[in-house]
């Protein structure tokens, strides 16, 4: 089993284990756990609880959005493991959706590596939104992933969009509801307004 601790708020903890940090083979070989969330974050284990009904039903509403518009060669794929440093101790994230190549889902890999995603993104809630906004923000930069997106499902919804320059994000876009659209890596139209809804 992954040792892990819940906060009686339900945020997550970092807990090494079994004493030792992590290599990626010993992460491999930790049996899958689906009741809650986990992370590898410097060869910590960082748990979190399992995704509420409505941010789950976000991410599938979103991942499946992307796919309705994106050409053959894209594909969004949601919380799929991406390798974001592999050097030990390593660290493996598993955002929301990414937007990746349909060459490598082909290959079916395990997990991505970070330089195969072409834009992440991660739907906040309310135990994630400082790793969302600040850690893994300079994470996935450090990683070169081009492109971050981040949906916020507080009233009203918003999205923040970023894009990577000199090994830094930068801001793209901050809008609360209304459409989103961007032309990379493909033109896609996103009603952030409709989000969460069937």
């Amino acid at each position: 089993m992954r040792k892990h601790q819940e906060l009686e708020d339900g945020m997550s903890v970092m807990v090494a284990w079994p004493n030792h940090l992590l290599t990626l083979t010993e992460w491999d070989a930790l049996p899958e756990d689906t009741s809650r969330h986990v992370e590898l974050v410097d060869g910590m284990l960082v748990v979190a609880p399992k995704a509420t009904p409505r941010h789950q039903f976000v991410r599938h509403q979103l991942a499946a959005v992307l796919n309705s518009q994106l050409p053959v060669e894209w594909v969004a794929i949601p919380e799929v493991e991406v390798i974001v440093d592999a050097t030990h101790p390593p660290t493996v994230r598993a955002p929301d959706v990414v937007i990746t190549s349909s060459e490598i889902l082909d290959t079916n890999p395990p997990r991505l590596p970070a330089d195969q995603v072409v834009v992440a993104v991660e739907v906040i809630s309310s135990g994630s939104r400082c790793a969302d906004r600040v850690t893994k923000l300079v994470e996935y930069a450090e990683a070169g992933i081009p492109r971050y997106w981040l949906f916020d499902l507080t009233t009203p919804l918003s999205v923040r969009t970023y894009e990577l320059f000199d090994r830094a994000y930068q801001l793209t876009n901050d809008m609360v509801g209304g459409v989103f659209s961007t032309d990379t890596p493909a033109p896609l139209r996103i009603n952030v307004t409709s989000l969460g809804r069937r």
